[in-house]
Parts: structure tokens; sequence; C-alpha cells
């Protein structure tokens, strides 16, 4: 208790250089306590948006391999244009529904989907583009199909991608919840110039025999939101000449019609980043070809949280420059006031007090101007911690906008306000498989950890810039500072 009156009425005694020190304390923790706080809540911000969407992996063609087995043919002369001559793709072998329960019995897979994807004809007016472009554009796809529709299966909401992220809505019934029904969605366009409505039935038919037809009820009608009308699924009319059913659905009509060519594509969710790789070396040890390749989500989900990330990362470096020339300039000072104070170490040495009562005594004096310093930073640094953590992360997001509205003008892309909208397929980023929502704020608050560790910080920094006086105190004689004081 001694020690600490003594520590008070010396702060007293000595206000202009402990009002220094003090200030300069002050505005080391208001810099502590927005750093701390900007990557409390960037830290925070980033796990949440971590959880908040699902790992995906999907199978995409590994053109690497592709191209590895590419056999190029002799050049044709005109009188030899056989198939032998025309250069050789490997061939792929579509996947099946057997081969993709197998992948995703997985340990690193949280659940999985499949879609099926298909062509076939119906009793209703397929839409055709109006322009003689788009029309070259429709006889194209006609010749890569075999059939006027696209019919996609599905075989739970969660699988229907296009819905959760908002490119189609319903605008008239709903998706049927039973997945095993005889029905199906179409788009608002093909219902309008077929004069089609919801609870009307619709007959597919098979590209390959006419007589294979199967009977749909609409249970709603879909449209396309407009940002998404001019992506390049559009150039075949996909959108508006799409039927969507489900696996059932798809799955009696390969039964029926074993010569139609159907696609299946999987989703699979996993548990965590942490298992892409294993996932993927397990898939190759389950017998997937090398022409696939495992494709996940991780890209865009970084890429929508790289900007917080990088904010946290200079408040981070920031705050080790901080405290560096804090702790330097505080070792400094101590060191100055320990000389100034010589005399007084003399006296109080010689009246008896220990050599770590002494050094207690001035930590003690430091520790009192350290937390009334960081108090007041605590308080100041939590009305400027959400302001300054909105102006990094708005200067770091303007940042990554120029640059993307560069790679669009490297395209040729458009300018202005068009300039920010995504470039990527669908209407989406140019890597990854889905679309996600951007953090554009911060809720940097100064809660109870970041207390403790200005806190923790304060204390630390006290006991390294009290080195020096304790040092000198150990290696003062009091008999000689009282003789060169006479």
């Amino acid at each position: 208790m001694y020690i600490i009156k003594n520590a008070w009425l010396s702060l007293i005694r000595n206000k202009g250089r402990n009002l220094l020190i003090g200030i300069i304390i002050l505005v080391l923790s208001i810099a502590t306590c927005i750093t701390l706080a900007i990557r409390s809540s960037a830290d925070q911000l980033v796990n949440s948006y971590n959880s908040k969407y699902d790992i995906e992996a999907t199978l995409g063609m590994n053109r690497d391999n592709m191209m590895k087995d590419f056999t190029p043919g002799e050049k044709p002369t005109e009188d030899e244009q056989s198939e032998q001559e025309k250069p050789q793709m490997p061939e792929i072998e579509s996947l099946t529904v057997s081969e993709i329960e197998k992948y995703g019995d997985s340990e690193y897979v949280k659940n999985y989907y499949y879609t099926y994807r298909f062509n076939m004809n119906a009793n209703i007016e397929k839409l055709s583009s109006s322009n003689s472009d788009d029309k070259r554009m429709d006889k194209k796809a006609d010749d890569m199909n075999s059939g006027d529709f696209v019919v996609m299966g599905y075989d739970s909401y969660e699988s229907m991608s296009d819905f959760i992220s908002g490119k189609y809505t319903i605008s008239d019934g709903e998706v049927s919840s039973d997945f095993t029904s005889d029905s199906c969605i179409i788009s608002s366009e093909l219902a309008s110039s077929n004069d089609l409505k919801v609870g009307d039935t619709i007959t597919l038919i098979s590209p390959n025999n006419e007589e294979l037809t199967y009977d749909l009820k609409i249970t709603g009608i879909y449209k396309e939101n407009e940002e998404d009308s001019d992506s390049m699924g559009q150039m075949f009319s996909d959108s508006a000449n799409m039927i969507i059913t489900n696996k059932t659905v798809s799955e009696v009509i390969r039964t029926l019609d074993e010569d139609i060519s159907m696609i299946l594509s999987p989703t699979f969710i996993l548990t965590s980043e942490d298992v892409v790789d294993s996932f993927s070396e397990e898939l190759a040890n389950k017998g997937l070809s090398e022409y696939y390749q495992v494709q996940t989500n991780l890209e865009t989900i970084n890429s929508e949280t790289a900007s917080i990330q990088n904010v946290a990362h200079f408040a981070g470096v920031f705050l080790i420059i901080t405290l560096i020339i804090g702790g330097v300039v505080l070792f400094v000072l101590n060191m100055i006031n320990v000389r100034e104070r010589k005399y007084e170490i003399g006296v109080l040495r010689t009246i008896g007090m220990t050599k770590l009562s002494v050094s207690c005594q001035f930590v003690v004096e430091l520790l009192i101007v350290t937390f009334i310093s960081i108090t007041l930073g605590i308080g100041i640094g939590s009305v400027l911690s959400v302001p300054t953590a909105n102006y990094l992360l708005e200067n770091e997001i303007e940042s990554s906008q120029q640059a993307q509205t560069q790679v669009q003008q490297n395209f040729g892309g458009p300018q202005g306000e068009e300039a920010n909208r995504p470039m990527g397929r669908d209407g989406g980023r140019m890597n990854g498989v889905m679309s996600l929502d951007k953090v554009t704020s911060m809720n940097a608050v100064v809660d109870i950890k970041v207390i403790l560790q200005l806190f923790g910080i304060g204390l630390l920094l006290t006991v390294i810039s009290s080195l020096s006086a304790i040092v000198s105190i150990a290696r003062f004689s009091p008999l000689t500072i009282l003789r060169e004081r006479s």
C-alpha cells in the first residue's frame, strides 16, 4: 500500500512529465483499440460469411488431360475427308447415378444432389429469335441438340441453384414440393406464346421415337431476372425453351427411351474447405476418370471477402508497427525519467527502501498512467473504430472495382455504371461455381475481447518499457548518487 501511495504522490508532483507519457500512451491505445476492433470484426465477419455458404464441389472437364490425349489427324487432301483423318478427342463417358452415389458416400461430404439435362420435343411451339443472327444460332443449337426443348430434372429444392441465387423466380404458381410427381414449370415467355397457364398439361415427345410420350402438369411459371437476360446462355434460348421437372420424371424418360442422351451434373456439399484435396484424391481412388476434375466455389467465396481480409491484414501490420514504435518511445522516456530522478532514488534507497520496492514504485506509476490512458483510449477508439473500418473497406472496394473495370475494358466491356456489373457466365463472376453477396460494411465494435486484449498489450508495454528503470535502479548505489548530488 505504501508503494501505491508513494507512486500516486509522485505522479501528482510531476504532472508535466506524466502528462506527456499519458498522451503518448493515449494515442497508442486509440490506434491499438481501432486496429484490434477492425481485426476482431473482420475475423468474425469472414467466419460468419464462410459459414453462411456451403463449400460446393462439382465435377468439370480436365482440359489438360483431355488435350494430353488429343490425337491430331493428318492434314486431309481434297479427296480424303474420312473420319480417321480428323482430330480425335478422347471419349468421355457420362456419369451414372450409381457413380454419383458412390462418390457422395464419403466422410468429406455432408450432402449431395444431382441434376439431369437432356433434350425433348413437345406438343407446344418452340420460341425462336426474331433477327437473322439469332436464328442462325437457334439452327446451330438444333443441330447440336436432338430436341427442341431443354429439360432439367432436379431432385430437391437445394439443387435448384438458379432459383436460390435469384436468377429465376416463380411469377405464377409454385415449384411442386413433390419431386416424384408428373409436374413441371415453364418460362413465362413459353407460356405466353403457347397460351399456357398453371394447371395445363404439356406432352414431352422423344426425339428418337415420336410414339414415346410423357404428360406433365404445369404447376408454376418462372421468369428470368432482367440482369441475367443478356448472358451467354440466352444465345441458344435455353432459358425461354427450358422445361424444369424432377429427377423421377427424368429417370422414367430414360427408362422409356434408352437412346436418349442425358447429362448428369452432381454437386457435393463438403464438410469444410480443408478437405477439398482429400476429396479429390478419394474420387480418383474410387475410379473417377482422369478427364474429370473437382471444382469448388472456394475461390468465389474468398474473392467476396478479399477486401475485408485486406483491411484486416493492413490493420494487423499497422498494429505491429504501432506497438514497436510505442514500446521504443516509452522505453526511452523511462530511461530519461530515471536519470532525472536519480537523487530521489538515492534518497529512497538511503531511508531503507529495497531495490525491488523502488523498482515496483516506478512500475506502478507507469501502470497507473497506462491504465488511465487506455480507459480513455477505449472510449475514443470505440467511437472512431466503425467509421475508420468502413473508410478503409470503402477504399479497398473502390480499388477492387477499378481493377475489375480495367479487366472489362481489356475485353471492350461496358463503361460507367454498367462497368460494375458482374461479367462471368450467367451474370456471375468469372471464377467459381456460384454467385455470392459481397461484403460492403463492417461493424468494428469494441467488445470485451478487444478490451481485454488492449489491457493485456498495455500491461506488456508497461513491463517492457519499465525494464530500463529496473536495470538502472539495480545498478545505482545510493551513496554514490547522494555524493554526486552534493
